[in-house]
């Protein structure tokens, strides 16, 4: 029987082996894909591919710093149990080292070249090896670099839940060293997307107003009195409320728990209201005073610089004023320049397991 590309190609989806190994296994089987895929797992060429269609979304996150190179990667498992595997944390810690040397952009061609510390396979063999060894699926997620010439700092948070590198424009000193890793603490527990807000482009910060104009609209108990009143009175003077509505409205419209008292189809149809007085309510100074505040408060919860540091004395001081503070004792500035952070799984949909619903299906 003639073996085509079509048929090497569906047995390698299936099983996930190398194409010459499906070829040969289709040849000895005379096409047949059942004894073909048979094959390939009495050789331990399909052990990983069983375990591919497991969902790992649990792992370790590991950094590697070395003469002004840092690298941070993400290695998902499928259980915990096996995140905290010997074996598997050594993988890891082999992978964050080559990363270290490599000039891969990105994890297919990571994936291709040779393992270093066996270069007759590549790093894709050596992570199919240690699957069939450890027994569950794993995936070499992601990675980043970064090379500099100041500062480089990393932090592991609840043994590899989260991994943070920070890179900092500042001489190398033990002070400097210790502020910027109580500062990439600081990026693992409070979460920042930037360095500071001349890191958000205006297109990002035209549609945060633009969310938080719009969801202001959406909620008009929180919009200020005067504009209330007047979505008041164009509700009353249409047929958006229903009369029961309208009697509450007439009734506790000065009430702070007015909201409370309407009923969603209501407030939905405020909300309507306002949305389509959009143009006019941006005009207002008082509302446009609600929209800068909310912003500054979004700001300062996304941006490192402007959070609150979170082992200031007096829970008041900035990391900005913080890191101020360290410049001034070193005698030198400490800017920072950028950061990486990877929580574990973050992004993947980790599989509920129905216990009862398995063991009903085992007893049928």
């Amino acid at each position: 029987m003639t073996i085509t590309a079509a048929m090497v190609k569906e047995l390698r989806e299936l099983t996930g082996a190398g194409v010459m190994a499906c070829k040969k296994a289709l040849v000895e089987t005379d096409g047949d894909q059942e004894a073909a895929i048979e094959i390939l797992r009495k050789k331990g060429e399909a052990t990983a591919v069983k375990k591919s269609g497991r969902i790992a979304a649990e792992g370790v996150v590991f950094t590697a710093v070395k003469d002004g190179k840092a690298a941070i990667v993400e290695v998902n498992s499928e259980t915990d149990f096996v995140a905290k595997n010997e074996k598997f944390q050594t993988f890891v810690s082999n992978v964050a080292n080559q990363i270290l040397d490599s000039d891969a952009a990105d994890i297919d061609a990571f994936m291709a070249e040779p393992w270093a510390l066996d270069t007759t396979k590549t790093v894709k063999d050596e992570l199919v090896s240690q699957i069939a060894v450890i027994g569950e699926n794993m995936n070499i997620r992601r990675f980043k670099k970064i090379e500099s010439d100041g500062v480089l700092a990393s932090y592991i948070h609840a043994g590899g839940k989260i991994g943070v590198l920070v890179d900092a424009d500042a001489p190398a000193n033990d002070t400097v060293v210790a502020a910027i890793k109580t500062v990439a603490m600081q990026i693992a527990a409070m979460s920042p997307q930037y360095v500071s807000r001349e890191d958000i482009s205006d297109e990002e910060l035209a549609k945060m107003r633009e969310i938080t104009i719009d969801s202001a609209l959406n909620d008009v108990s929180s919009l200020p009195k005067p504009i209330q009143k007047d979505i008041f009175a164009e509700a009353f003077a249409s047929d958006a409320l229903n009369a029961e509505d309208k009697a509450v409205l007439e009734e506790k419209q000065n009430d702070k728990y007015l909201f409370n008292f309407l009923s969603k189809e209501a407030i939905a149809a405020l909300a309507a209201i306002a949305m389509s007085k959009k143009e006019a309510i941006m005009t207002n100074k008082i509302f446009n005073g609600l929209v800068e505040g909310r912003i500054s408060k979004q700001l300062k919860e996304v941006c490192l610089l402007d959070q609150t540091y979170v082992m200031a004395a007096d829970g008041k001081q900035t990391v900005k004023a913080y890191l101020a503070e360290v410049s001034k004792e070193v005698g030198a500035t400490v800017a920072l320049k950028s950061f990486v952070r990877f929580e574990t799984g973050e992004g993947i949909e980790k599989k509920e397991e129905d216990f009862a619903a398995e063991v009903a299906k085992q007893m049928q």
